[in-house]
């Protein structure tokens, strides 16, 4: 049965109308660096994957070299930066029809220079059809895989790496897609690939998945059937026909069965009695477009309560669809959604993948890379380089005529430095949500945001531009970036649910990607550098006044200086207006800017707040980000940091020594932080510690992300309001302090 609704409404799967044109180098990435392929080939689309080695400039902190260096240099800047040239592995998919796959391997072997292997691995239909031409273009002896091992390790891969990733379809919500937060267990589910058939397989474990049923009436019925009424041949023509439909004038429904009389059986009068039914009762011709529409209602239909019968058979709540009959099409994914929902009486949800589309390519490459064990380490969305569900796709320009035309979608993942992990004091690590306000949901709050960003730019451009002051192309490099960010915000504007939930991270870390992709890998680094420089020189005579103070001053005088510390701000505009205007605004300025980062954050407020807990006997973890954001102090900034500050402070100095002070990272490179992706060292030192406290500080980890935050031990969220429009939405105004001490229910 499925609801009697609209003509289809919604987007289709081809995204927006306006297409974006790009250049092939720049959708088939780094080729000239790639190391291993892999290949999906369906009816109709290709999947292309690859692995790659990416160099990329990150800027190094290291201390001086005494020898020969001037005395004077040394006092005014505590360590010295240097930009490194680094390598990063990071896996490419690139989707595109059928029709341009010779063309592209074309591509793909004129710009091959040192690949290391000598087998691409196939998965998919067309790894048969196409095997002959794979291995004439490319060199390469094709090796095929198991269909269904390939969608599974493809899927366990996005499901445990990508946040975000799965998705329920809301009819007539705005906007439809609701995103699921990362399970921390994700085994058992039910997957329903949906192909020319229908396979349903059970997943328990990494590698343990049973076949426990499937059909023959599946995406080749829906074209088979289509083309047949409606003269329709292709695919996606017979989706766009099917949103357009009102199936309703072929199909039966309830009520013109029983007229009025239905409401008395309790059912509602636009469920479908009999698909078709009404072309038997008739004589006129019917629209190909309410064809399309019924048909497609009948086997989304029949889809969703098979699956719904196995979920409850085997006892799964969760049942993810896949396969190219989805194809993020509104009108499948709601009437799949309607049924589950129906026949489960609401127990079994329906959930939909961001990257469906490309399981078996991934599972493909995963197959032929084990002996590098990529599952050993974590993998991130590299936002600057992949296209975002169902925003506009990459199209070859005019100048690319053997391509012209073809519709291509990126997806790129970064190879992570170190496994990330849940926090192992989340109260409930399968319902924590990182993120404060949801720009996807909260249109408000998305306008002004997205606007915030965009105002932000030129001043992004402009600091990255300072920080590379030797570099001949540091300009153009920033425009190019400015143009990359630009796009993107353009894209979040129209479909903000194109990476996932939009929030304040999101929008952070897609500006950082695009940093990086244009070589700025830390525009805020000589400014921190000063800053450093400049606390450290203040260090002692702030240790001093504390120390004169008698207890409960000194409490309230410690936290004042850490919340004043927290205002030095180079991300907050009303911040970074009143540092650029007066270079002289100092700690003393700060704390009198407060209502009743790097440098002056950490030296003069983190750290003597620090010092105070190690002189009670408390041992302490101080946790950094691994990489930069901002003018946030990082992990190795932090430890030169310490070393100057335990050189002038006993305290700080035993405790470093007697281990009772650790530096650890936390595996993020964003100004917030999301407990459920933190550095595996990291949560096992916290949970062999012990430790009985959390305390996050600063706005972008303690307001932006975690605010609403449940742990199993006391934790205290202090930072100060620096963005006059979420002070107001908090209730507060511009510089008042959340200072959030919370216990755990007993």
């Amino acid at each position: 049965m499925a609801e009697c609704g609209a003509s289809g409404g919604g987007s289709s799967g081809d995204g927006l109308d306006k297409s974006i044109t790009l250049p092939p180098d720049e959708i088939f990435r780094n080729l000239e660096n790639a190391k291993r392929f892999a290949i999906d080939i369906g009816g109709s689309l290709t999947k292309l994957a690859y692995y790659s080695t990416v160099q990329h400039k990150v800027a190094r902190v290291r201390s001086f070299d005494h020898a020969g260096q001037d005395a004077e240099r040394d006092r005014e800047s505590p360590y010295e930066i240097s930009v490194q040239e680094e390598v990063t592995p990071r896996l490419h998919f690139i989707k595109f029809e059928n029709s341009y796959i010779e063309a592209c391997l074309d591509f793909v072997r004129d710009h091959l220079v040192n690949t290391e292997t000598k087998v691409i691995h196939a998965t998919g239909g067309g790894a048969y059809k196409f095997k002959d031409l794979i291995e004439q273009k490319l060199g390469l002896r094709v090796a095929k895989e198991d269909v269904m091992t390939c969608l599974i390790k493809g899927c366990n891969f996005v499901l445990k790496n990508i946040p975000h990733e799965a998705f329920a379809y809301q009819k007539d919500a705005d906007p439809e897609f609701r995103f699921q937060t990362n399970h921390p267990h994700i085994f058992p589910y039910l997957l329903v690939n949906i192909g020319s058939g229908v396979s349903i397989v059970k997943v328990e474990t990494e590698d343990r998945f049973e076949w426990i049923g499937g059909s023959s009436i599946g995406g080749g019925t829906f074209w088979g059937l289509g083309a047949l009424l409606t003269r329709t041949q292709k695919f996606d023509e017979l989706l766009h026909l099917a949103a357009r439909g009102q199936h309703a004038n072929v199909d039966m429904l309830v009520q013109d069965i029983y007229g009025g009389a239905h409401q008395t059986l309790g059912l509602s009068g636009n469920l479908i009695a009999s698909s078709f039914g009404k072309s038997a009762t008739t004589d006129q011709e019917f629209f190909p477009e309410d064809m399309a529409k019924s048909l497609l209602h009948m086997i989304s239909n029949d889809i969703g309560q098979l699956a719904c019968f196995y979920a409850r058979l085997h006892g799964l709540d969760r049942v993810y669809f896949g396969g190219f009959f989805i194809r993020g099409h509104p009108v499948t994914m709601r009437t799949i959604t309607y049924s589950i929902s129906f026949f489960s009486k609401g127990e079994v949800q329906a959930l939909f993948l961001r990257h469906e589309g490309y399981l078996g390519a991934i599972g493909a490459f995963l197959k032929g890379a084990e002996q590098d064990n990529p599952d050993q380490y974590s993998w991130g969305e590299n936002y600057a380089g992949s296209s975002g569900l169902m925003s506009s796709a990459p199209e070859l320009g005019p100048a690319q005529g053997t391509l012209k035309g073809g519709t291509f979608d990126l997806l790129e993942m970064d190879r992570l430095e170190r496994p990330l992990v849940s926090l192992p004091l989340l109260l409930d690590p399968a319902s924590y949500v990182p993120d404060t306000v949801d720009l996807t949901d909260d249109a408000l709050a998305r306008k002004y945001w997205l606007g915030c960003f965009e105002d932000a730019l030129d001043g992004v451009v402009k600091r990255a531009v300072a920080s590379q002051p030797g570099a001949a192309d540091a300009a153009e490099r920033a425009e190019k970036f400015r143009h990359k960010y630009w796009d993107k915000l353009q894209t979040l504007r129209l479909q903000p649910f194109a990476y996932g939930t939009l929030t304040v991270r999101s929008l952070l870390d897609t500006r950082e990607h695009c940093l990086n992709e244009f070589n700025f890998p830390d525009p805020y680094s000589q400014v921190k550098q000063k800053e450093n420089g400049v606390a450290l020189r203040c260090f002692r005579q702030v240790v001093q006044a504390l120390d004169a103070l008698a207890w409960e001053e000194r409490q309230l005088a410690l936290v004042r200086g850490l919340l004043a510390g927290n205002v030095f701000d180079w991300g907050a505009k009303a911040v970074s207006d009143v540092l650029e205007s007066d270079p002289q605004f100092g700690f003393e300025e700060a704390k009198r800017k407060l209502e009743d980062n790097s440098g002056v954050d950490v030296i003069l407020g983190v750290f003597p707040f620090v010092r105070e807990l190690l002189s009670r006997g408390t041992e302490v973890i101080l946790a950094c980000n691994s990489g930069p954001a901002l003018n946030d102090v990082t992990y190795g900034e932090s430890l030169l940091v310490a070393e100057h500050i335990a050189a002038m402070d006993p305290v700080i100095h035993s405790a470093l020594g007697e281990e009772r002070l650790l530096l650890m990272q936390t595996g993020s490179s964003s100004p917030c932080l999301d407990l459920s992706r933190l550095d595996e060292r990291l949560a096992v030192l916290v949970q062999e510690r012990g430790a009985d406290l959390v305390v996050i500080e600063g706005m972008g980890r303690a307001v932006h992300t975690n605010y609403g935050a449940a742990l199993r031990c006391e934790s205290l969220k202090l930072a100060v309001l620096k963005n006059p429009w979420l002070a107001t939405r908090l209730g507060g105004r511009l510089f008042s302090v959340i200072f959030k001490f919370e216990a755990p229910a007993q």
